[in-house]
Formats: structure tokens, sequence, C-alpha cells
């Protein structure tokens, strides 16, 4: 049997997943890949460990199917997560700087002291904020040696090195596009933009296409050498392909530790209104672009919560907070600040209008709910921008198979959102993009023509207003200021 091995690395794990001819998933594997906290706001990772997780993971996926016969390999990847290495010996020169890291919000408030932030928008389609890669890599590139030969990258380029034996260095464009030093329009580095963040953009990657030659694997245990490796491209871009949101307004929430909304677009448009502009994926040289709201924290507070309950597990933390009626205390989970659309590194996390009769449940749904409001102020953002009617609404990641959850997603933005049983949207997506470029598949039209097992969750009737009350009034108190109005 012929498949392609789809590599998904995530921000906790990394996975491995087989996927054949019809489009099916033929085996799975996974393996964690460890994440450190050295100061507060500081998330990192070791770039090593990440390699050998998604060495893990290969293995595991191959021994669940030996008789397969992989055709290619195909990434896709957490973003806005960078490293630096040496050009000569492969070595790590620095620690995986995670999107969650917070560590150069002085930086980015220093260049928008200097009238910096309107220019870099209106290249790269994102804000200045420490999400994104651009002052990352200048804070690798003040750590490295003296006399070494550096490259830059994101995780998708740091895989593509390890994978060839560090024959290639090179990214797609939608990675590229998340990196704050890619002007979208003109689809290539900035020189302008490497000059404001300090970066010497001969440090970066060749930018491909999502489906594309990106070299062949060497040394990878289980994979004969040689096996070319066809897409590489960013986790949320991956899933809005995977689902076959190819229609203009067709968008999609990829839940986890943090979460993901995308909406895909006729056209650049330029970001406003606290959402970004980016590249959804690149095919044979022209780029689709798409609306995307990052949320900083989602899935990640639940395991929190459900340990100062005292709780199992999440599935406890869930099922006790859908005993609880909406509308009770607020919760902010801004433990990294906040991302899209409020874009606040100084926000804190708190609960809010808490008194002697509030409950173990009211707490555990504040939590919950607060997956959902953040999903609706991105949407309303994103609405008020493009003046277009939203499409198709996906959901994928681990959260989205629980439907209490997803119900209370559609509730708030009285919109049908439809569950997708696979939970491997992303390694799905990077699959189908190699398959585009072996010809296992035609086009992009037979990819949407793809068997997929959906189930569709309409809205119920609730009252929006005084839920979302409730909600701006705990934002107003975890940022200290009055939030702008968010399409309401």
């Amino acid at each position: 049997m012929r498949a392609i091995l789809a590599i998904d690395q995530g921000t906790t794990n990394s996975k491995a997943v087989l996927v054949g001819e019809k489009g099916d998933v033929v085996a799975r594997g996974s393996a964690p890949v460890g994440i450190s906290y050295p100061k507060p706001g500081w998330v990192e990772q070791d770039p090593r460990r990440l390699y050998a997780s998604v060495c893990e993971a290969i293995d595991a996926c191959l021994k669940a199917a030996p008789d397969v016969t992989i055709e290619a390999v195909a990434i896709s990847n957490q973003r806005e997560s960078v490293t630096a290495w040496d050009a000569e010996t492969g070595d790590a020169l620095g620690p995986v700087l995670s999107w969650q890291c917070r560590r150069t919000a002085p930086d980015c408030e220093h260049l928008r002291a200097e009238g910096r932030l309107e220019r870099v928008q209106a290249l790269t389609g994102l804000p200045l904020d420490p999400m994104f890669p651009g002052s990352k890599f200048r804070w690798l590139l003040d750590r490295v040696p003296k006399g070494r030969q550096v490259r830059l990258g994101t995780i998708d380029s740091w895989l593509v090195h390890c994978l060839t034996g560090g024959k290639r260095h090179v990214c797609d464009a939608s990675n590229a596009a998340r990196s704050q030093l890619f002007d979208l329009q003109e689809q290539i580095w900035s020189e302008e933009l490497g000059e404001i963040f300090g970066v010497d953009t001969a440090l970066l990657p060749e930018v491909l296409d999502s489906s594309a030659d990106f070299g062949a694997t060497r040394g990878l245990p289980g994979v004969p050498d040689g096996t070319p490796i066809r897409a590489a491209i960013g986790d949320s871009h991956a899933a809005l392909f995977g689902h076959g949101a190819f229609k203009s307004g067709d968008g999609k929430v990829t839940f986890g530790t943090g979460s993901s909304v995308m909406s895909t677009l006729p056209r650049f448009i330029a970001p406003r209104n606290g959402v970004t502009t980016t590249v959804a994926w690149r095919l044979n040289g022209k780029p689709t672009f798409a609306f995307e709201g990052n949320i900083l924290v989602s899935a990640a507070s639940l395991p929190w919560m459900a340990d100062i309950l005292g709780l199992p597990d999440v599935a406890a933390l869930v099922e006790l907070a859908a005993t609880a009626e909406p509308g009770g205390p607020g919760f902010v989970p801004a433990f990294v600040g906040l991302g899209a659309p409020y874009w606040n590194s100084d926000a804190r996390a708190l609960f809010s209008q808490i008194n002697f009769s509030t409950t173990r449940a009211q707490m555990a749904r504040s939590v919950t709910d607060s997956i959902a409001f953040q999903v609706h102020d991105v949407i309303a953002a994103m609405r008020a921008q493009s003046g277009g009617e939203l499409g198709a609404l996906y959901v994928d990641g681990g959260p989205s198979q629980n439907r209490f959850l997803m119900q209370c997603v559609s509730n708030l933005v009285e919109h049908e959102v439809i569950q997708c049983e696979a939970p491997e949207a992303s390694a799905l997506g990077a699959a189908y993009l190699a398959g585009l470029s072996l010809g296992l598949w035609r086009d992009i039209d037979v990819i949407a023509e793809l068997p997929r097992s959906t189930q569709i969750i309409a809205p119920e009737p609730v009252d929006r207003t005084t839920l979302l009350n409730s909600w701006n009034d705990a934002l107003e108190r975890s940022t200290l200021c009055q939030t702008p109005a968010k399409g309401e």
C-alpha cells in the first residue's frame, strides 16, 4: 500500500500520520516534545529534542503499518516558533523560542515608540507583538558565539534541515508569512523589515510554495534515503487546507494550547480590528490569503483549572461545567497576555464577579466559556472588517471533539460549526499538498470531494447580550482599560 508520511510538529507533541491514496488515515504515532519556562513570560524548547520527538513519532507510526510504502514526506508545524543553527555543523545555536514566548515584549514596545507599527503591519499583515518572530530572531542572533555561520528559521526549515542531513535551507510561504520579515504582497524577504528588526535576511531560508520540492530524506530512521519531501506548511494553514475550506469566507477554528481562527479571502486585504492577514498557502507561485486571529491561551487553561478544583482530568472539568448555567463569573485566560483581537501583553489572567455563593461548577463554566468568548471576539472582528458572510466554519483539535464546548462556540458566534471526527486536520492538509505535488490528486477540487466524516452543530438561542456583558467586564478588569467594541 502506498501512503504519504505527514509530520505534524506541535507545541507539546510531535505526531506522524500515514495518509493513503483515498485521503484516509492508515496509521498514527506521537511523542512528547517538552517545554520549559526559564523566566516568567519566557517559553522555550530544545531544538534537538524537538527533532528527536519527530523521529519517535515516525517510528511509532511505521510500526503500526509495517507494509506501507512511503511515497513522500509532508510537514506541518507549529508557527512563529524559531531557532538558529550552525550552517556548517548543523549544531543548534540556541533554544526554540516558542510562539508563546514574551521575552521580546520590551523590544516590540521600543519599535512601537519609534513609530514602526504602521509600516510593519502594512508589509507583513502582523502587529508588533512578541508572538511573532522578527524580534525573536534578533534575540537569538545577539547570543550566537562569534565566528559561527548562522542559519535562522521557522520550525519547518529546522525540520527540513534535519530530515535532509543539512542539505536544504528552505521554508514555505505560509511560515514565511508569519515571520514578520516577509513582504506579503511582493512575496519576498524584505530588506526594509530586516533593517527594522536588525536581522540579515541572507540568513533566512529560501521560500518555496507550500507544495514543492523541499529535498529528500537522509538518515531518517525507518524511511529510505531519497524519499522526497513534497510539502511544508504551518499547522493552522494546513488544517484549513485539510478541511477543504477553499471558498472565500470559509474558515476554521483549531483548538489546542492556544487557538487559531482563520478565514479565506478573495484577495489581499490589509489588516485592522486586531486580526492579521496571512498567506493561507501558496500553489504555483500564487498565494491564497486569509484573515487570522491568534488566541494565545485556549484549552491550556482547562488542565490548570481541573488541577485547582481537584478533578481527575479535563473531561471531569467539562462535565462539571456543563451543570452550571451560563452567565456566572467571568474568566480571562491572559496567562501570557492577550492575543487577537486585543494584542495586550500586559493583560493578566483573572476571575471577576465571584462571591460567597459562587460554586465550583460556575468557576469551571467560566473557564470553558472563555474559549468560546475569545473565538467570538475574533470572528466579530473579521466580520466587521471583511463585510462579507462567514462561510463554512470547521473546528478541529482535541477540544473540538467535545460537543458541549463546540455548542457554546456555535451559540456565541450564531453560526453552524462543522465538527470533524478526524483529529488530524493539519497532518491531512500537509499530506494533501504533498499529494498534489506527486499528482495523486489532480487539483484542489478533487481534494475538496475527498470523504470526510463530519457533524453539524447548529446554534441554540441564548442571551448573548448578558453573556457578553459579563465577558467584557472581565476583559476590562484584565487589561485595566476600556476594551474596544468587538463588532457588537
